[in-house]
């Protein structure tokens, strides 16, 4: 059996269903071209039949990088022609065919029977193959599927060239121990002794059992793993890279398998997935979290200063995580700046740097000390908000205890500048009132959250919202050390993205 966990990262995916999120394209490229660093070994760029956006995506990212590439599609001729068409430029291009096979799904939203189910399988699959020379096939909640009709759906596609069998938990319903035994079971009923054939675990975490499932599936056999950074994904999410590979890593006594990874960066993957998505990273999260490495008892502060080992089975320098504070000085040039956005996986062209160096300074005038998360914030900021239609050029704010709050707020609309006034309960709904005017957008405000990126009275401010337009939901951030500019900025940046989405993801033609 091989010895090698293979790491399929689906973030790019699965990771881009998580409710408000959506990358833009360029961010995209930059977030696969940071996955090759890392290792992994296939990239999940998107579901290119679904969508003029997701296509573009997967075409670009084939084009970036040189690890392999894949693109989900349904057992439908045009999805599987959609996704040669945006792979073919590839140098490792997989085909990755999916059909629901449970009883549920198959009542319920295919309307087909056992039969029929089994003929798209076989369909799907001849033709992938008959494209790509590398084909993956998935029993869609096949952890709710009849264990006899999932063996005769996996031996029929094996006939028709597929190599890697993919077993998803879509809905996390599985034990541990259940998944395990379900992963041993098409090992020796459909596998057998064929070394050339894959199989891959896709676990979801709705029962908070991701990671143990994914884990406990290698146990019993399988050789690849489907993975998100951050474990971003549908509902609960999806099992998290970071853990599952520090878990191979640091029980090697356990698994004692091999990876292609290089765990030293995970941090700063995880920091670029929470810049693009807008989902940050819980402090107490495993292996990433901000309290991952912090101790806080005195009995704990004493044995890590004799020994880190006493608390610690994971190195932090291992990870990637920088152990000094300051990064970055008023001094510093704007080359400086540039080497540290590409130690952290951002690579800014030349205008994109020119504003973030003028942001840095104008930041390093204001604050004593310039940190490491100052700069990702600038950074981020900077991601976010040079992308999109509409760009913040200025606003004004009346407003106090005893007058109703008006903003004028102007934006740059490729060149043009815009003007609108409008009023509100408080200076940031007025704000947002006049956005919505210039940009034809209305919006209502679901959430609101505030935190302050370090420590002290000049620390930026991070605003995070998330707006709702009809019957979409999308996240968006803002940083500045005025908290009106952070709010107004976030708002625009969630605006920014529903345009996009309307016209990224309109079905192909």
């Amino acid at each position: 059996m091989q010895k090698t966990v293979r790491f399929l990262d689906t973030t790019l995916r699965d990771g881009e269903q998580t409710p408000g999120v959506s990358f833009h394209l360029n961010e995209k490229v930059e977030f696969a071209k940071a996955l090759e660093a890392l290792g992994v070994d296939m990239i999940e760029a998107g579901f290119a039949g679904s969508s003029q956006g997701d296509f573009q995506a997967v075409s670009a990212i084939s084009a970036a990088v040189n690890t392999g590439v894949c693109s989900l599609a349904r057992c439908v001729e045009s999805d599987i022609r959609a996704s040669w068409d945006a792979l073919k430029n590839a140098a490792k291009p997989r085909i990755h065919v999916f059909i629901a096979t449970s009883p549920v799904h198959r009542a319920a939203k295919l309307n087909m029977s056992r039969e029929q189910v089994l003929e798209a399988a076989i369909r799907g699959v001849r033709l992938a193959r008959s494209l790509c020379a590398d084909v993956q096939f998935s029993c869609e909640d096949a952890t709710r599927t009849e264990l006899d009709f999932l063996y005769q759906v996996y031996r029929a596609v094996v006939a028709e060239g597929a190599t890697t069998l993919n077993i998803p938990d879509t809905v996390g319903y599985s034990s541990v121990k259940e998944y395990g035994e379900l992963i041993a079971d098409i090992q020796r009923n459909v596998v057998g002794d064929r070394e050339d054939i894959i199989l891959s675990a896709h676990c979801h975490n709705d029962l908070g059992l991701a990671t143990a499932t994914t884990l406990e599936a290698i146990r019993n056999g399988a050789r690849q793993v489907e993975c998100t950074v951050n474990g971003l994904g549908e509902r609960a999410g999806n099992a998290p890279l970071e853990e599952i590979l520090m878990n191979l890593r640091t029980r090697k006594d356990i698994y004692g398998l091999e990876d292609n990874l290089q765990p030293k960066g995970i941090y700063r993957i995880s920091r670029l997935a929470a810049g693009i998505s807008g989902i940050e990273v819980q402090p107490n999260k495993p292996v990433v979290g901000a309290n991952a490495f912090a101790h806080q008892s005195g009995v704990h502060q004493h044995g890590v200063l004799k020994d880190r080992a006493t608390y610690e089975i994971m190195k932090p320098e291992e990870l990637g995580i920088p152990q000094g504070g300051l990064m970055l000085g008023k001094l510093s040039g704007r080359h400086a700046l540039r080497e540290h956005a590409t130690e952290l996986g951002i690579h800014l062209t030349e205008h994109e740097l020119n504003r973030a160096f003028e942001k840095f300074k104008e930041l390093a005038d204001r604050k004593k000390d310039i940190t490491e998360r100052d700069v990702m914030a600038i950074l981020r900021e900077q991601m976010h908000g040079s992308l999109g239609q509409y760009r913040m050029h200025s606003f004004q704010i009346f407003s106090g205890n005893r007058m109703t709050s008006t903003a004028t707020v102007s934006l740059n609309n490729g060149g043009d500048i815009v003007t609108r006034a409008d009023c509100g309960d408080g200076p940031v709904e007025a704000c947002f009132h006049a956005v919505d005017q210039i940009t034809g957008m209305p919006c209502s405000l679901e959430s609101y959250q505030l935190r302050a990126v370090t420590e002290g009275e000049d620390a930026l401010g991070e605003v995070t919202v998330r707006v709702r337009h009809e019957n979409t939901v999308m996240l968006g951030k803002g940083v500045s050390t005025d908290i009106i500019e952070a709010s107004c900025l976030a708002y625009l940046n969630a605006v920014n993205r529903l345009l996009e989405m309307q016209a990224e993801h309109t079905p192909k033609a």
